[in-house]
Order: C-alpha cells, then structure tokens, then sequence
C-alpha cells in the first residue's frame, strides 16, 4: 500500500506519517518545499493545487491534513484545495481521506446545530471552522470520489499520551465512558491510519475519541 499525505508537516499530519510509517506502509509526502520534511519518507515538491491524475496514480490513499491556523488566511484556501483533489481523484482508484475538525460535529438529534454554532465557540476559531465545514459540503456533493471525513472529538489533545485505544463514532459529538469527548493526537492517528487499511467508512463522515 502506498499512500501520500498533503499537511505531513503539521502536528495532525506528522503523527499519520509516523503511525503510517510504523505499519511499514508506504508513504509520500507531497508539500511546496522538501526541506520541510524532517522524515526519510518519499518526497513530491509540489504545490498540492497543482497536482494531477498522473501525480498520484500510483497511491492508493491520498490523505488531506491541509493545516487552517485559526487567524490564518489559508482557511479560506481550502475548500478550493479540496475541490481540486476531488477532481483529480474522481472516477480514479485513489482514495481521498480529509483530516477533519470537531466544529463540524452536530451536537442536537435534529442535526440543526454543529459545534461551532455553540454559543461560547470561540470567534478566532471561526473562520476555520466554516472552512472546514465547506470541506465538508464539497465532499458530499462530490460523485466518483471514495473519500472518508475524520473529525477528532471535541477536545484534541496534543501532548496526551498514545494508549492505542479508541471508539469511533458518527458525526456527532460523542462522549466515552467516563463522559469525556477528547482524543490524543497519537490515537486520532492510529483509528486514521487503521481506517486507511480497512476501507470501512465509504463516503462518511466519522469521529474518534479516546477510550
């Protein structure tokens, strides 16, 4: 299996390289400038607007863990970045896999709200989340593309430690066992990367958070 990963430079991405890495699978990195890359994996500089059909026919998985800092401009960057990969993946072998963000969970049983429609979300995240939440939206639109949304529940906890356990859930807000909807990065990457090998979630939307 051989996958390649867009944003493998950001803490979300730079943890799926790890954990992909760990499995022995095969993994390219595919970002503007190679001396970013601290890891020993394959490396496509390119601008990840500018890739095509013939840039990515030999992966398998075509992960997105494009970064939106909170006041940065680059949110609104991209929806156009994955309308793009959806039209270079589309009627393709390639799956496209999008690191996702809890905003876009809904937290009522009629789907009306989502979190960042919580009142206290914070404004600075605001931007972000929208984004992310039009990410979404072109997704679903989409046909012809195999692709799988993966949020983080609420909390996403970066220094937390990696137990290697975990609970999928829908695209609501989820809660463990003891009432806490969190996950460590090092766990979001082990159900992301577990998800990569078992191809189960077609076309969804899912979350993860620690058990």
């Amino acid at each position: 299996m051989k996958i390649g990963i867009i944003g493998a430079t950001n803490r979300t991405g730079n943890v799926i390289l790890q954990e992909a890495q760990s499995r022995d699978i095969d993994v390219e990195v595919i970002l503007r400038d190679h001396r970013r890359v601290s890891s020993d994996a394959e490396v496509l500089e390119i601008e990840p607007t500018l890739l095509t059909s013939d840039d990515i026919e030999d992966l398998d998985v075509l992960v997105c863990a494009f970064g939106t800092g909170k006041l940065n401009d680059s949110s609104r960057l991209y929806p156009a970045l994955i309308k793009h990969l959806i039209e270079i993946t589309k009627q393709s072998s390639v799956r496209l896999m999008v690191v996702g963000s809890s905003s876009c969970l809904y937290t009522d049983a009629e789907r009306s709200q989502r979190l960042f429609d919580e009142p206290g979300f914070p404004e600075a995240a605001k931007n972000s989340a929208n984004s992310l939440n039009d990410v979404l939206k072109l997704l679903r639109a989409s046909d012809g593309v195999d692709w799988t949304y993966i949020s983080p529940a609420e909390k996403f906890v970066f220094r937390a430690p990696r137990t290697g356990h975990y609970q999928l859930g829908t695209d609501f807000r989820s809660y463990n066992a003891a009432g806490l909807s969190e996950v460590s990065y090092a766990d979001y990457a082990i159900a992301f990367v577990d998800e990569i090998q078992n191809h189960q979630h077609i076309n969804e939307h899912i979350s993860v958070v620690s058990r």
